[in-house]
């Protein structure tokens, strides 16, 4: 989820009742909610690194233990010396802990809501799980947390001027700790209904292996990739439909294997993002002094009405060949923006002599 997200989630935890447990508990809930993040100073290094190590250790069991001691020990003993006159709550070693224990543990379970996923038994296990069923900025969330939060902040202002008692913070968290449940069960119900739709159907005569259903801004409708023997479908998938629109899917075909794809996902952006990526779909093109062997025939309508994006192999012969270009998609995050893209060019010896990764639709590295 976004950092915003996060935050305010922190915010609700401690109004909700938490801040009574120790002093500094709100500050701790805060900085607990966003630390998990600290590994964004992967970015720095390339995009690559950064999807290789984000979402790894940091946002793991064993690494949120690791932060809530960090960030306990910091807290406590920057209270420590700060001295604060106000001794209700008191400063509380074990309190602290807890707090930045439960609000790393929270900050991993709302990015487990959405379809990146995490790895939570790293670095025992490299297995990513995700719930699939939040974006990772989602406005009724943010609504939820910020009526929660904000409008008893108003009545106390409001209060305060017309001289009545003031109001309390605490009940409004609890009901957008509570809304963000209900969110989630009304999101997982229909998200489970989306996927009943795309497993029951046959796309291009041929029974689903597996599907997906990713999150969109509307909790209902759903972003469907379906994997058959020869081809990825990707199509929406509305939960109070009685079906879905199999026939009318935009359909990858799988690519043929070849020793450019196999020397491409043997590089390193090719294995890190073949261990990242759920619904992988490859595209080569042949380079050539005289002609470029596309890898794509692009979008096309069929008899079928369905839309065919193939991933095919130029031809020419062996003589003719400069190199290739190799591009890998995750289907989750959509293939037209570029977005979510493995890129790598080899020489006509398979020899890579560019790779990069994008997360945004161009290369960062």
């Amino acid at each position: 989820m976004d950092n915003l997200t996060h935050t305010l989630t922190g915010i609700a935890l401690s109004q909700a009742g938490l801040n009574r447990k120790t002093r500094f508990a709100t500050l701790a809930l805060i900085l607990g909610s966003n630390a998990p993040d600290v590994d964004i100073v992967t970015r720095f290094r390339s995009s690559t690194t950064y999807l290789e190590y984000h979402r790894g250790i940091t946002h793991s069991l064993l690494g949120a233990s690791g932060l809530a001691v960090i960030l306990a020990a910091l807290i406590y003993s920057l209270g420590r010396l700060a001295r604060a006159k106000l001794s209700k709550p008191p400063l509380n070693a074990r309190w602290l802990f807890l707090l930045c224990w439960m609000a790393v543990l929270g900050h991993i379970v709302l990015d487990f809501t959405n379809a990146y996923g995490v790895r939570p038994f790293e670095p025992f296990s490299g297995r990513w799980f995700s719930w699939d069923i939040m974006p990772i900025i989602d406005p009724t969330l943010l609504l939820l947390l910020v009526c929660g939060l904000g409008l008893p902040l108003l009545f106390r202002l409001v209060s305060e001027e017309l001289g009545a008692r003031k109001t309390g913070y605490r009940r409004g968290a609890v009901v957008a700790l509570v809304g963000m449940l209900l969110l989630w069960g009304l999101r997982d119900f229909s998200h489970r209904r989306a996927l009943a739709l795309l497993e029951a159907n046959n796309y291009g005569d041929e029974p689903a292996v597996r599907a997906g259903a990713f999150p969109t801004l509307n909790p209902l409708v759903w972003r469907g990739v379906v994997e058959t023997d020869s081809a990825y479908h990707v199509l929406p998938a509305n939960a109070l439909a009685s079906d879905v629109a199999a026939d009318y899917a935009t359909s990858f075909r799988k690519p043929q294997p070849s020793p450019a794809l196999a020397a491409a996902l043997q590089t390193h952006v090719g294995r890190v993002f073949s261990n990242f990526a759920r619904f992988p779909w490859a595209q080569v093109e042949v380079i050539s002094g005289a002609q470029t062997g596309s890898g794509q025939d692009g979008a096309e309508d069929n008899t079928a009405g369905q839309h065919q994006a193939s991933a095919g192999f130029g031809g020419g012969s062996q003589a003719d060949v400069d190199g290739y270009e190799v591009r890998i998609h995750d289907l989750r995050f959509g293939a037209e923006s570029g977005a979510f893209q493995a890129s790598i060019d080899l020489d006509r010896n398979l020899r890579p002599h560019s790779e990069t990764f994008t997360f945004m639709g161009r290369p960062a590295d």
